[in-house]
């Protein structure tokens, strides 16, 4: 089964409205036309739309009420945790079989069954907010009802996600699945102790360590108001802000439109946690600008792939794992973002430097100042855009909760879009400088005791209720309304990977599987910890070929993690390294999900576009390593410098020696510095770097002083030899 998804046009519904009020403006530095992108199943969106005639409007009012259900919960706490949990996989089920029905069926008896399915889906959530009292009453002692309730739903959340993400995830959950049926009869150590079928369905479908753990909760909660943020803010003009600032600072300069494309996917990643969306979303701009500028169509590809998978690393609204890691480690969702701001910054860096070198060794120069935005200009146009950024992230950081911070920062983006339609309507500047005023007032007044929920609802109401007055207006809302329903759809991929991933969860948490490859890991640190780590990277690449970003740091996380812990890394790092190289995953072939989606833009082999994002890539794959032995790299304390330099003097010589190694290895694998570079000046620039990634004794001051030899060798061959043509 092949699925059509037609990029650039998600945003077309609302980027149209917001058109009328000036706030869009169409970029006509490359003309292209969209791009249809072709993945085996659902996993990466949907089509477009709904389904056909009749039955989208049903797949839409069902969305919608998703949307609203999950608004109302993140605005105010009144349904308990478990119930809530419950609808929201209620609601994924009902949605996934009634799409997947009116996108697949060919009759109409087949999408009727589709939706009776998905009904039956919707009953199992229910059941958890009709019986939560008389199941709490009966925990550990179910009915006959309880069981088929709950052997349905195990069944529906198998086959929905085998239909929406193919076969691998269903097969490995499906693997611990008949482990924790049949696992008494292996040997020891991997035998277990025996469970009934009904402790088995009972932890499965009624406890909070199976379908209604941690992930399932944090997709309830977290996960869909930040999707549904960066759509309000895509929609609202970020996406062209971003790119007409990164054209206006790096589009001028040698290799600019790499430069581009790198610095404009690390904004779109501050807004989106998505990596394949960056890339079909930004990937339609950069890569022809870079293929037209010279760039060959496997490196241009391989850039934008490198630089999008880093949206999920990229603070504040990071990939749906960090909120997952937040919840499982117990700490505050800003302490997660602080740990990830340094690797963050040092993975952009890295795929800037290599861009930077791949345009030095080819004499690729730069686009025409002339045929660039301003970015002030930019910024003074557009400025309001980036205040629900700036409020989200203080708010994170003054120890609010994600959970209210982002219900505040997609209500200010909600006031700024009805806002702006509200006052186009205006005949002069003056009005509409006071109502900006008044509606400032209006907001500070009510927040003067603290920032209330009911406040900001009634603000928001009441501006509804204005634009609803004007033509504009009206088409505003239309636009809001629709982007509602279309991230109610974008959030049954990563909530139908939440919920089976509970399958492994809720197996090793009875079983206690997790404790033996831990005392394995153990067992080979206190050999060598280097070959340790080692073994949790392959663990999650291995992983992350077949199955998404989140359940490969779930398994890899509850297997690894722990046993890194015991052996002296810190808890986040080693829940970090796992996190780092589940994406990592999805830039190296076979699989390459990032490079399958940036094939069809730059009509390249996606398994090229695979290794050339691996070597963009590089120092993604060895910062994970940089911060297990210099944890300062992530805020964290127990750097061995520490002691000699203080917290911040050991943050900071971390960093630079991270930087370091980062422009040595780029020298290595792109073979130019200040001229082309020579295997053994390539091989010199990797021993350097290797040594300031190593523990032993000597290697900083090694690794110092290769590196200077290696630079200055650059430095001195530099004006005897000029770059070759491309």
């Amino acid at each position: 089964m092949h699925v059509r998804i037609k990029l650039a046009t998600v945003r077309q519904p609302l980027s149209s409205a917001i058109n009328t009020m000036q706030m869009l403006q169409p970029v006509t530095t490359v003309d292209h036309a969209p791009v249809k992108v072709e993945f085996d199943n659902f996993e990466h969106g949907f089509p477009d739309g709904f389904g056909p005639r009749g039955w989208d409007h049903l797949a839409y009012a069902v969305a919608i009420a998703f949307a609203v259900f999950q608004l109302v919960i993140a605005a105010w706490n009144v349904l308990p945790s478990q119930v809530v949990r419950g609808v929201h996989v209620g609601f994924l089920l009902l949605l996934t079989f009634g799409l997947i029905g009116n996108f697949t069926a060919k009759t109409k008896a087949g999408r009727i069954v589709a939706w009776l399915i998905g009904a039956l889906g919707f009953g199992c959530g229910l059941y958890q907010w009709i019986f939560y009292a008389d199941l709490i009453a009966r925990d550990g002692d179910p009915t006959h009802a309880d069981l088929v309730v709950g052997t349905v739903l195990a069944l529906l959340i198998f086959e929905g996600t085998r239909r929406l993400m193919g076969l691998a995830l269903p097969l490995m959950c499906g693997v611990c699945l008949l482990y924790w049926f049949f696992g008494q009869y292996l040997p020891a150590p991997l035998n277990h102790r025996g469970y009934d079928f009904d402790q088995v369905i009972t932890h499965l479908s009624f406890g909070t360590e199976g379908f209604y753990g941690v992930p399932i909760y944090v997709s309830a909660t977290y996960i869909f108001l930040f999707i549904l943020f960066g759509s309000f803010l895509e929609r609202a003009g970020m996406i062209q802000l971003f790119t007409d600032v990164s054209l206006g600072l790096f589009g001028g300069t040698r290799g600019g439109p790499a430069k581009v494309a790198v610095f404009a996917s690390g904004m779109m990643g501050t807004i989106s946690g998505s990596g394949v969306a960056n890339v079909v979303t930004v990937g339609q701009f950069t890569i022809p600008l870079m293929i037209k500028f010279g760039y060959r169509r496997a490196f241009a590809a391989g850039v934008e792939a490198t630089a999008s998978m880093g949206g999920q690393i990229m603070p504040p609204v990071m990939g749906a794992v960090a909120f997952i890691m937040a919840e499982t480690l117990g700490v505050d969702y800003a302490v997660i973002v602080k740990a990830a701001v340094i690797p963050a910054l040092l993975y952009f860096a890295s795929a800037f430097w290599m861009v930077h070198l791949e345009a030095g060794k080819h004499g690729l120069v730069g686009m025409q100042r002339s045929a660039l935005p301003s970015v002030w200009k930019a910024l003074a146009s557009r400025w309001y855009l980036v205040l629900p950024l700036a409020a989200l992230i203080f708010m994170l950081f003054e120890g609010f909760t994600p959970l209210y911070a982002g219900t505040i920062g997609l209500s200010l983006t909600v006031v700024l879009i009805l806002g702006a339609a509200i006052v186009h309507g205006f005949s002069n500047n003056v009005l509409r400088i006071l109502f900006w005023v008044g509606l400032a007032l209006i907001a500070g007044a009510v927040s003067r005791q603290g920032l209330n929920v009911f406040a900001v609802a009634g603000i928001v109401a009441a501006l509804i209720a204005l634009a609803a007055l004007t033509r504009g207006g009206r088409n505003t809302l239309a636009a809001c309304r629709d982007s509602l329903a279309v991230s109610a759809k974008s959030a049954l991929t990563v909530g139908m990977a939440c919920a089976i991933v509970g399958t492994i969860i809720g197996m090793m948490t009875q079983t206690g599987i997790g404790t033996i490859f831990g005392s394995w890991v153990i067992g080979l640190g206190e050999t060598s910890l280097f070959l340790a780590l080692v073994m949790t990277m392959l663990l999650s690449i291995l992983l992350g070929t077949g199955i998404p970003t989140i359940p490969t740091y779930i398994i890899t996380a509850a297997l690894a993690a722990p046993a890194l812990a015991k052996l002296g890394v810190p808890l986040i790092v080693s829940h970090m390294f796992a996190f780092y190289y589940g994406i990592m995953a999805d830039l190296s072939p076979p699989v390459a999900l990032a490079a399958l989606a940036a094939a069809p833009i730059a009509k390249e082999n996606p398994d090229k576009i695979g290794w050339e994002a691996m070597r963009i890539a590089l120092a993604g794959y060895v910062i994970p390593f940089i911060a297990v032995y210099s944890p300062a790299l992530m805020l964290q304390p127990g750097d061995p410098m520490q002691a000699h330099l203080g917290f911040y003097g050991a943050v900071a010589y971390a960093s630079l020696k991270a930087l370091l190694a980062i422009a040595l290895l780029g020298m290595a694998a792109i073979g130019f510095l200040f001229s082309r570079m020579t295997v053994a000046e390539r091989l010199l620039a990797l021993g350097a770097a290797l040594c300031l990634l190593g523990e032993f004794h000597y290697s900083d001051m090694v690794g110092f002083a290769l590196a200077a030899v290696s630079i200055a060798w650059q430095w001195l061959r530099r004006g005897r030899i000029t770059t070759a043509p491309t």
